[in-house]
Order: structure tokens, then sequence, then C-alpha cells
């Protein structure tokens, strides 16, 4: 098939460090549905959806995108994560009329109108939309990383920790990836007590932030206790982890003062 045709004012390119999944059989749906905070129904209806495996516990394993396919779900997931992910997944099949294979595969993320397949990102508008199964590119590149601290939008690999992250203080109700309605999945206790809790104990906020620092660099309030984590950083802005109860008031990075921007 010839490459989708691609509007003069969109601008794209290829996602690097992506790994993909594919899950297979009668029971696909019924078997992501009991392991993921996606309900598997939305991303059959809408061809796409945000999700994550969680641990027992309820912190986070993977975060990833669901993709219908006609006879197939896909798992776009950071490359990283693809074969731990793949292993987990199958250890839960057990009985189940599914198959889990690691495919090659390609995605174009772009903003701009979306050529004709593409689907919209489903976390947040900013983030345009996704192409599968082929690699085009087009335009002036975007800095991806400026969108995605804009919208509050956690990355793997930054923000978002395997084993340590609780997704609902990374924001993953604001990001369409938790369903509180779908029923059980591994996880879901501790994630539905999180969720009628008045407040969260921290949360994803944007900072100001005039010079960059290390990712990881703690954010301290005026009395030298730690107030959060900056991590990601772009045109003088960056993703922070705060302590809901430690963002006001006098705050720095490695000396440099810096203000809560958004949460």
């Amino acid at each position: 098939m010839p490459d989708p045709i691609l509007s003069p004012d969109a601008r794209c390119a290829p996602v690097p460090g992506r790994g993909f999944l594919r899950v297979t059989g009668p029971d696909r749906e019924k078997f992501l549905q009991g392991l993921v905070t996606q309900d598997m129904g939305r991303v059959i209806r809408e061809g796409i959806g945000y999700g994550a495996m969680l641990t027992p516990q309820g912190k986070l394993l993977a975060d990833f995108l669901l993709v219908a396919e006609p006879e197939a779900v896909l798992i776009d997931v950071a490359e990283d994560l693809a074969e731990d992910l793949a292993r987990r997944l199958v250890m839960f099949k057990l009985r189940s009329k599914a198959a889990v294979e690691r495919v090659e595969g390609v995605v174009t993320r772009g903003i701009g109108p979306m050529p004709e397949g593409a689907l919209a990102d489903p976390r947040d508008p900013a983030l345009g939309w996704r192409l599968y199964g082929v690699a085009l590119e087009q335009g002036a590149p975007v800095d991806w990383e400026a969108l995605r601290i804009a919208a509050l939008v956690p990355e793997t690999g930054a923000e978002l920790v395997p084993g340590d992250s609780f997704v609902l203080e990374l924001g993953f109700e604001r990001l369409n990836g938790v369903d509180f309605r779908k029923g059980c999945y591994v996880g879901q206790e501790v994630t539905a007590r999180m969720h009628h809790k008045t407040t969260l104990r921290r949360q994803l906020m944007v900072l100001s932030v005039a010079e960059p620092v290390p990712v990881g660099t703690p954010v301290l309030m005026e009395d030298g206790r730690e107030a959060g984590v900056l991590y990601t950083q772009a045109g003088g802005r960056g993703l922070a982890l705060m302590r809901v109860d430690r963002a006001e008031g006098a705050l720095s990075v490695s000396g440099q003062p810096v203000t809560v921007v958004s949460a």
C-alpha cells in the first residue's frame, strides 16, 4: 500500500525507542481486561487507549498504548520494557485462548491534520496523532518534550518509574489511562482506594526553571526539606513530582528559585 498522504501543514517523525507486542486469540480482550487499567471495550470502540499494568500493590510495571486491530490488540510500549511485559502477560495467560508475541513495528507521531488511518493520542490533544505501520517524516522537528511538559504527560524512563510510581499521582485519571468502572484488574484495589482519597499525597506539576538541572534533582523548601523531584525540562519549564503539602512558598533546585506554574 502507498504511504498515506500528508497535509503540508502536518509535522511528523517516527517515534524512537518503542517496542511492540501483539495479543491474538478469541479471549484477547477478556484476557487483557483483567490485567490492565484501561477498559478494553473503550479500546475496541475508539481504536486506541492508554493504560498500564500494575503490581498487586498498585505500582507501575509498564505504561503503554493499546491499539485495536481487526484480529488482535497491538501494545505500543517502551522498548526496554517490552520483553518483561511480554513475559508477565504470558505468565497470566493460564487457560485463556490468547497468545502474546513480540513483533516488529513502527509508529509515526505528528501534529497538525491527521492523515488517513492515524489515531488521536488518547492522553491529551496536545500530543497530536499516531500512525502505526509506517515511518513518515515531514516538516520542522517537534519539541515533544515541551509539549508533554505543558500537558503534564509523564514518560517512562523519566517521571514514570517501574516498580515505584503510583499511576494516579502521575495523572493517569486526567490522561484517560485508568477506568474506575471496568471491574477488577491487578492492582485495582489500591488504585481505587487512592482514587477515593480527598487528596493525593503527591502530584505531577509544571515548574518554571531558569537553568536546566540534572534529571532527578530534588526540589527544596526554604527550610531545606524536600518538596519533590524535578525530571524532564524544556523551554524554561520542567515536570516535577511534588508533595502537595509542600508545593507552596519559596522553592529551589540546585540553588536557583523555581515556581509552580500548573498542576
